[in-house]
């Protein structure tokens, strides 16, 4: 069994201020699988198999958890915390990666590269104040991979792009610098972009590849869950099943960022609560209209901007009300104990 240091693990002084007196006797341990009823982690005694003392969905891969050996008995602050909205009609926000010091955005140098979902991805990336990367594969299948770089850089100062060859062990190595040192990357993406491609040739691993359907170039579901697997640089590496749905939730200060051209004209113009349709003196319509700023581009930073608003509230009051019910269960149990204090 591979035993490592915290250090190796990606300890750092940021966990080691959150520990108390009364922590001496836990073991530090950092997650590297979440199942519904088991955490996987990894100790400085090896891996170990923890029963969760809170819910699953509060637990993410890369986490560090304080443990007796037997229970997570606490969860750390994270320094970087990766979330969505949860899939599907529920109401909450789905964690899906902590402690990752960069955010892999993978996507293909073909039909699957698209403009509007990178920059959902990278909205999500930056409000988890993790560092982007942008990782275009199949790049030994184009005429003009450098177009996609470009392409991808235009979207942020903050983006950096680069283009491999997912089946080239030596391309692939040029990764190295985002996972060594302890350092984790995790990788995003559609399914069939080579996520798992990449994460075999980064972890010397040997897991299942499938072929991209020839109609649409689109792929098919490789990883089933997220886990998070030793490099062979002496990092880390956490891969993800592809996101058919990516709903953008809590991540205002991301698209700040992205949108950081968009943000500026805004504090330019007249009034605060311009709505940039008719308004006098709005810094947004003037450079729509002189072509500085792109029309296509501000109808998507408007979208993203409703969407995370909207479900953003849409959690918080959800959180709300299950507060409320809970203090009104809370009363029902004291008032029926009281009352069979009496009776007795």
């Amino acid at each position: 069994m591979t035993k490592y240091t915290r250090a190796d693990l990606g300890w750092s002084d940021h966990f080691a201020r959150q520990l108390t007196e009364e922590d001496a006797p836990l073991i530090p341990a950092r997650i590297s699988e979440v199942h519904r009823s088991q955490l996987v982690a990894l100790s400085e005694a090896g891996e170990v198999r923890l029963i969760p003392t809170d819910s699953a969905g509060a637990y993410a891969v890369g986490d560090w958890v304080l443990t007796d050996g037997t229970s997570a008995i606490r969860r750390l602050d994270p320094v970087t915390d990766l979330h969505r909205r949860a899939a599907g009609h529920a109401v909450g926000a789905q964690r899906i990666a902590a402690n990752v010091e960069t955010v892999g955005l993978v996507t293909s140098c073909n039909a699957d590269f698209n403009v509007a979902r990178l920059e959902r991805y990278l909205a999500m990336a930056l409000a988890s104040n993790a560092l982007p990367l942008v990782i275009l594969t199949k790049a030994d299948l184009c005429d003009d991979p450098e177009s996609f770089k470009r392409k991808a850089e235009r979207l942020s100062p903050l983006v950096t792009a680069i283009a491999v060859n997912a089946k080239d062990p030596e391309d692939v190595a040029r990764l190295n610098a985002w996972c060594s040192n302890a350092q984790t990357l995790a990788l995003l993406g559609s399914s069939g972009v080579g996520k798992t491609t990449l994460r075999n040739a980064l972890t010397g691993e040997a897991e299942a590849t499938q072929d991209i359907r020839e109609d649409d170039g689109k792929g098919r579901h490789t990883t089933t869950h997220r886990a998070l697997r030793p490099t062979l640089a002496g990092g880390w590496l956490i891969d993800t099943p592809g996101m058919r749905e990516l709903q953008l939730s809590g991540t205002s200060d991301g698209l700040e960022e992205l949108f950081d051209d968009i943000e500026t004209l805004t504090a330019q113009c007249k009034f605060s609560n311009c709505a940039h349709a008719s308004e006098p003196g709005c810094a947004v319509k003037t450079a729509l209209t002189d072509g500085s700023l792109d029309q296509a581009r501000f109808d998507r930073w408007q979208k993203l901007r409703r969407e995370d608003q909207y479900n953003s509230e849409t959690i918080a009051a959800a959180r709300a009300r299950q507060k409320s019910f809970g203090r009104v269960v809370k009363d029902a149990m004291a008032k029926s104990k009281h009352k069979r204090g009496y009776e007795d």
